[in-house]
């Protein structure tokens, strides 16, 4: 069974004992949270789409941690201007522990 979720604002496809990151959840390392906002859940080849599907998704908060730095760099050319920007995103590492 899989379903595509919306965490914080973008969509995973899921099933059972994934490890994904997200971005930054609230709660602790060992906290259990449900995700409600399922937009598709399916089985085989039996598809439920929008408010049909009416799962709930059971996840396990693993770790806290900060993504791979990001790099910006703006130059323009002749002008003597430079200009070295980085990046990294806070996320969470979470395991879907079931679909129901």
């Amino acid at each position: 069974m899989f379903a595509v979720v919306s965490i914080a604002g973008q969509q995973f496809r899921v099933k059972a004992n994934d490890e994904i990151y997200v971005h930054r959840l609230e709660g602790n390392a060992g906290d259990t949270i449900e995700l409600k906002d399922v937009l598709l859940s399916g089985e085989g080849g039996n598809i439920t789409l929008g408010s049909a599907a009416t799962s709930v998704i059971k996840a396990e908060i693993l770790e806290h941690l900060k993504g791979d730095k990001v790099l910006i760099f703006k130059k323009k050319r002749r002008k003597g201007y430079q200009k070295l920007n980085g990046h990294r995103q806070y996320l969470t590492k979470i395991k879907i522990s079931e679909i129901a």
